[in-house]
């Protein structure tokens, strides 16, 4: 049998996304959950040692805040999972379909999902891939590189980081990423750009107005 983990991290600053997170996660899949330690309060971690098929660890990464993001992903491959989802923790599972993302896995690839409105605006080098939902199978090589980037240079955020990465090359981009459907993460500017999936899977809550959506829907819970 595949064995298969979902994955997320986040420091002090971001904890409070955590519950909600673990929580809608949680009515959708009882697939178990590996949470980074980012630098997360102790209450936090003590926290989630009362909940079920949900673990912890401590990452030993140079690499600052979310900028650990590929470390994490790195560490959670050598623990023994065939296949790994990263999911940010403002990520919203809205759907059982979810499990359904580890059908997507390619060998030496990770599976992203195109960040459409990024490559609209923003895309002078080609494809953006939006990093808050990225799932794989073994130990990509992608993956160290991408670590060692932004340990080293990073730019901006890890997904800038990984574009610069590409630096625009096409062939590039296409051996290292495989695009899945947009209904794994469906980004709070799709739904801005009319673009957003019928059916999600995920919506991402990015940014400053996302964080405030979240905080509404926990205070409404």
């Amino acid at each position: 049998m595949i064995s298969k983990t979902f994955l997320t991290g986040c420091d002090d600053k971001t904890e409070w996304q955590l519950p909600w997170f673990i929580t809608n996660l949680r009515q959708h899949t009882d697939t178990t959950l590996l949470v980074a330690n980012f630098g997360m309060s102790q209450d936090m971690l003590d926290s989630l040692q009362h909940v079920d098929d949900v673990h912890y660890f401590d990452l030993n990464s140079k690499a600052e805040n979310w900028f650990k993001k590929p470390a994490a992903m790195l560490e959670a491959s050598k623990m023994g999972y065939d296949k790994v989802c990263w999911l940010d923790t403002d990520c919203e599972v809205v759907c059982p379909d979810i499990e359904t993302v580890f059908n997507w896995t390619e060998p030496n690839k990770l599976g992203m999902v195109e960040d459409r409105p990024w490559t609209n605006r923003r895309g002078d080098m080609g494809i953006w891939h939006n990093s808050g939902v990225v799932v794989f199978e073994g130990s990509p090589n992608i993956l160290k590189d991408w670590d060692r980037e932004c340990t080293f240079r990073p730019i901006r955020g890890d997904q800038e980081t990984l574009y610069a990465m590409i630096g625009g090359d096409e062939i590039k981009r296409m051996s290292i990423i495989r695009s899945i459907p947009n209904k794994y993460n469906t980004l709070r500017l799709d739904y801005i750009d009319n673009i957003a999936s019928k059916r999600p899977c995920v919506i991402h809550h990015t940014g400053q107005k996302g964080k405030e959506t979240i905080k509404r829907k926990i205070k409404n819970v």
